[in-house]
């Protein structure tokens, strides 16, 4: 192996190896606590030393970095106190994630690294997220994202190396070029000869690194980060290197061919660059030795320290206290007349008027910028706020989502606009598995509002008619919001943008341009999980959200002998149960009307919520109308059917009479 030095000091030279050694003495250790069980789990980066220091060393301590499992070298280079990291290993209550998730699944914004998930890709679109809050806010900084050449095989690899591209973000993104993706090797992996040749296909950069020899990796990454700064654009980094050990330890690794396994051992990257410090007489033996008694012992007192800390204790309130940021809302009052305004207007003059109050705001979607979107939603508003701030974006709902989560996490707050809410699917993985755990695991926020324009009655067929919001309320982080009328959007679309925690906030476009209200002309909030009774009566409660609550209404109204109290839920996660609650024990009666297909909905949530909490209060089974239990269909005469309104009239009609 060939070092070469460059105009690099003795000092630093040191730190290199250095960098290194800690690292690969920690996981000796770990490796030993692993057999005696004292850890669950280890992932081995043992000769991969070299990329995870060499990199992170390049980087400035404020220049975010996303690492992986194999990736200790980046926590250690930036200094993060061993005791903590050894707690978090064990599951302990001073480790990052406080026993809420395992090894390097977490993140800390104190040393400024984002931890990965298991999903791997979406972490390549927080990395673009956070770069072009940099750029956004003309900060000279680089991001730098690690995955594995097994990930580069997934979607968001693509959908991120594109964004990245197309905005011209500051983003290094690290492939770990090592074998072997759990037992898979490469060439059953990609059909090309070197991952770098992608950067072409996205009109990027690339390099092709020895990522076993730290020299060529420290100056060619901090050479590469200065031109980035100067120049902000994206680069795609391939380090050759080879993983010795198991994916994780329990795989072991009798599927490695045992002479590549011999040739990659003669090209440890720590054996390597010692005997060369050795030879140029950089470093003494008696230094090496003494250098590795300190960091054993460093080792061995954080250890100890952490073995000494006691398990985590099960709080049941404070573990459902950590799902979502605490928040002490200021509601804001309207202080001007109202006008009467449609549903569509009330949306878009909410985002408007949050894009004046925070100037941190930033709106994503496809075709939303001069096109104004499909529903016309964001129309105008590039002549007010820039291409900047509302931008259009490639067709690639999961990164965007992900891009959200890293300007969240770089300080921002982002709006992605789904085009339609059917197409929330392709974005499900960041959603539910980043979004939604993101506080509970590590106390970050995910400031991100993802607007659902949702809902059938409008002959758009199965692909854009979906009103699919039980996908949600399901998944604990996240927030759900489903408004009926204007000046509800409009202030609980304000409430969704000031909420540092995820919102799913659904328009139904049947809504948009047939429904009118008198809607507050300045900017004000409502409250989450505050439902609004519209109507009142003693005979039956009636329980219903969105384009649903007009036809409630409409047969109410075709039926005035029923005295109801029609409760509109506004919100779905936090929901309002209270209310039903205690119309429920003043009526006795309960019909719950969504236009969700039925099994599995949040009509039988709240069902089975009032049968446990109002039973002796009933006087009649509880009713629920949904739905068929088919995709939405385009004729006429079909989605007619497949809609509930009809079979609500009957239904309600029946409990009438029970």
């Amino acid at each position: 192996m060939r070092y070469h030095i460059g105009d690099l000091d003795h000092q630093k030279l040191r730190e290199l190896y250095t960098g290194m050694l800690k690292p690969r003495m920690i996981e000796e250790k770990m490796l030993i606590l692993l057999r005696q069980g004292k850890i669950s789990k280890w992932f081995s980066g043992i000769g991969q030393e070299a990329i995870s220091v060499g990199v992170t060393q390049a980087l400035k301590e404020d220049e975010y970095i996303l690492p992986m499992h194999r990736n200790l070298g980046v926590f250690t280079s930036r200094n993060i106190p061993l005791h903590r990291l050894f707690a978090q290993w064990q599951g302990k209550q001073s480790g990052f994630t406080q026993g809420r998730d395992r090894s390097f699944h977490f993140g800390t914004q104190e040393y400024k690294i984002v931890g990965m998930i298991s999903h791997l890709g979406p972490q390549l679109g927080v990395a673009d997220g956070i770069a072009l809050a940099d750029l956004l806010g003309r900060k000279k900084r680089v991001t730098a994202v690690f995955t594995g050449e097994g990930a580069t095989s997934e979607g968001d690899f693509h959908e991120a190396l594109n964004i990245a591209s197309v905005w011209n973000l500051p983003v290094l993104f690290c492939i770990e070029n090592n074998g072997y993706g759990l037992s898979t090797p490469t060439n059953e992996q990609y059909n090309c000869e070197h991952l770098a040749d992608r950067a072409k296909g996205y009109g990027m950069e690339s390099r092709i690194i020895d990522g076993n020899n730290i020299l060529e990796v420290y100056t060619k990454v901090d050479e590469l980060c200065k031109a980035m700064r100067k120049r902000p654009r994206p680069i795609l980094l391939e380090f050759k290197t080879f993983r010795m050990r198991g994916h994780e330890e329990a795989s072991g690794t009798k599927y490695v061919p045992e002479k590549l396994m011999s040739k990659w051992g003669k090209k440890d990257p720590i054996a390597n660059y010692e005997a060369f410090l050795l030879e140029e007489n950089i470093i003494t033996s008696e230094e090496i030795d003494k250098l590795k008694e300190d960091i054993s012992e460093e080792i061995n007192e954080n250890l100890k320290k952490a073995f000494d800390e006691s398990q985590v204790s099960f709080d049941e309130i404070k573990e459902l206290g950590q799902v979502y940021q605490k928040v002490n809302y200021q509601h804001i009052e309207s202080k001007e007349k109202t006008e009467n305004i449609r549903f569509v207007d009330a949306i878009s003059q909410g985002l408007e008027q949050s894009m004046y109050r925070h100037n941190e705001l930033i709106i994503m979607g496809q075709d939303i910028a001069d096109y104004g979107g499909v529903f016309k939603i964001t129309e105008g508003f590039t002549s007010k706020f820039g291409k900047s701030r509302v931008r259009n974006t490639p067709i690639c709902e999961s990164a965007i989502v992900s891009t959200a989560m890293g300007l969240s996490i770089n300080g921002m707050k982002a709006v992605v606009e789904m085009q339609f809410a059917d197409f929330v699917s392709s974005g499900f993985n960041p959603i539910v598995n980043y979004l939604a755990k993101v506080h509970y695991r590590w106390n970050e926020k995910a400031d991100v509002v993802i607007r659902m324009p949702c809902g059938g009655g409008v002959g758009a067929g199965p692909f854009h008619s979906q009103t699919n919001e039980a996908w949600f309320t399901k998944t604990p982080g996240l927030k759900v919001v489903y408004p009926a009328f204007p000046a509800d959007a409009k202030g609980l679309l304000n409430t969704a943008i000031n909420d540092p925690n995820p919102v799913l906030f659904f328009e139904h476009k049947g809504l948009y341009r047939s429904i009118y209200g008198d809607v507050p002309k300045d900017y004000y909030t409502l409250p989450f999980g505050k439902a609004n009774l519209l109507r009142t009566g003693r005979d039956i409660t009636v329980v219903s959200y969105g384009a649903a609550i007009h036809w409630a209404l409409e047969v109410l109204e075709k039926h005035p002998n029923i005295e109801a109290d029609l409760v509109d839920l506004r919100t779905l996660q936090p929901l309002d149960i209270d209310t039903v609650y205690a119309s429920v024990k003043k009526t006795g009666k309960l019909i719950i009307l969504q236009e969700d297909t039925l099994f599995g909905g949040i009509a039988s949530d709240i069902s089975a919520m009032v049968m446990e909490e109002c039973f002796q209060f009933l006087d009649a089974p509880i009713k629920r109308v949904g739905s068929l239990e088919t995709p939405v269909p385009f004729a006429k005469t079909l989605e007619e059917n497949y809609l509930p309104k009809q079979r609500f009239e009957s239904t309600l009609l029946d409990l009438y009479a029970y």
